[in-house]
């Protein structure tokens, strides 16, 4: 959590505790100005790196993220309140990320082939890199949403800056001491410790070339808007209420298990996140009885503990959002099973809650809930349950419980309409795996090969015959 003061100063906040963590001054227009042009001059003299020298650069990025890995967790867990555990599992992932885009890379950003043309002449393919890349990014996963796009970035020849949420700032000014312990270049990754209005200044700025954005729609569309008037490119992955669908034929357990980690992790605070949890009509006692059973006996709690399965929620006020919505979500039908209430004490804790009689109107229907809170609603069969999940407006990822893997395969194929599909299991990102969504959930892709031709210039060279 974080607040901005009169005499221009984030402070960070323990959300395990409710105090302050450390005060960050914000940069001046000027001061913040001269970031962005001395990252361009980075980006200048980086460019020229060949595939093979940035690929080094990467893979120390990755191990110099281990050698960090107890300081940093420990850094996120009190900046935002993710149980240690799973933020060591996070600094684990951005280090294979790291690793597997140094390994792919060069091939990925390869000249293609030459190509015949019409005329007899022959065609090169390649992808250029496009100057400074600016990412604007949130607070629940504080390492692993700025390595998605940095690293591939990088990788392309890219210079980067970091608008970091402002209650991980501490983590984002982390980040840019590794990567800078690592070997890379001083200022071709840069911390923006700015405010909203000096952010639309970045994008305004002529060095920025192209501009990324996790976060919600609003915010998605305000940053669009502003980069489109700008006529850079945008890539935006803008959260969801993903559904998980019990099919006739699930294995009840299975489901039941899978879905109390989909929703739990990460304290229910992940745009992947299992959401609503449509049941058919067949399953749905079963489901239901097992799922708030274990569900309410999931312990809050000091994230620092052991035996903690979820943490506070980030902010005071996101927290009271969520508590608004499952009232309102009561108020217009749906039942209580399990949890629903404000815990008293320090910190901004709120328990493991199920909401049954979920129904479109409600926003444990329509809306995104960001917190360990899970709707189920009841299907009548397969075909009824696929038209539930894809009555959304978002899409960004979502799984099915079947035993048969196949059935479930060509449903994700050709019915689910998301960007991303967990069959039998839940998992949030593979760094071999494009992510990202469609609809109301964003657009472009990161990760898999995908996310590192996004800000680049696949640059035709033509030789045509006399």
């Amino acid at each position: 959590m974080s607040t901005l003061i009169e005499n221009k100063t984030i402070t960070t906040v323990n959300p395990a505790t409710g105090k302050d963590l450390k005060d960050y001054p914000l940069m001046t227009n000027e001061e913040a100005s001269a970031a962005v042009k001395k990252c361009h001059e980075a980006f200048v003299k980086w460019k020229k790196y060949s595939l093979a020298e940035r690929a080094e650069v990467l893979k120390k990025i990755g191990s110099t993220l281990k050698d960090y890995k107890d300081e940093f967790s420990k850094l996120m867990t009190s900046e935002m309140g993710k149980l240690v555990s799973q933020a060591e599992q996070e600094i684990e992932l951005c280090a294979a990320i790291c690793e597997y885009t140094a390994e792919n890379g060069q091939k990925e950003l390869a000249n293609e082939p030459e190509r015949e043309l019409p005329d007899g002449g022959r065609g090169i393919i390649t992808y250029s890199p496009i100057g400074v890349i600016y990412g604007i990014q949130p607070w629940n996963f504080p390492a692993y949403q700025v390595v998605r796009y940095a690293i591939a970035n990088l990788m392309a020849g890219n210079g980067v800056l970091l608008k970091h949420a402002e209650g991980t700032t501490g983590s984002g000014l982390m980040l840019q001491e590794i990567f800078e312990k690592a070997g890379l270049p001083k200022d071709l990754f840069t911390v923006l410790i700015i405010d909203h209005d000096q952010s639309d200044d970045i994008i305004d700025n002529d060095f920025v070339r192209g501009v990324t954005f996790t976060g919600s729609p609003n915010g998605g569309r305000a940053v669009a808007k502003k980069a489109a008037g700008n006529l850079k490119k945008t890539v935006l992955e803008l959260g969801s209420n993903d559904a998980y669908l019990v099919l006739d034929d699930a294995d009840v357990e299975t489901a039941v298990e899978w879905s109390v980690k989909g929703r739990i992790y990460n304290n229910g605070e992940t745009c992947v996140a299992a959401k609503r949890f449509v049941v058919t009509e067949k399953n749905y006692d079963a489901f239901l009885e097992s799922f708030v059973d274990k569900m309410k006996n999931v312990k809050f709690g000091d994230p620092t503990k052991e035996d903690t399965q979820i943490g506070p929620m980030a902010r005071k006020d996101l927290r009271g959002k969520l508590h608004d919505q499952v009232e309102d979500s009561v108020k217009k039908g749906a039942k209580v099973l399990c949890g629903g209430g404000i815990p008293e004490g320090d910190g901004f804790f709120y328990p493991a809650t199920v909401l049954a009689n979920v129904k479109p109107g409600q926003p444990a229907y329509d809306d995104e809930l960001f917190g360990p809170v899970a709707s189920v609603i009841k299907a009548k069969d397969d075909e009824d349950a696929m038209r539930i999940a894809n009555d959304s407006r978002f899409g960004l990822g979502g799984g099915i419980f079947s035993k048969d893997e196949e059935k479930a395969i060509e449903l994700a194929e050709k019915h689910f309409d998301t960007g991303m599909v967990f069959i039998n299991s839940f998992g949030v990102a593979q760094p071999n795996m494009p992510f990202g969504g469609v609809k109301n959930s964003g657009y472009g892709r990161e990760h898999g090969g995908f996310g590192i031709k996004e800000f680049v210039n696949a640059k035709a060279i033509n030789i045509l015959k006399g």
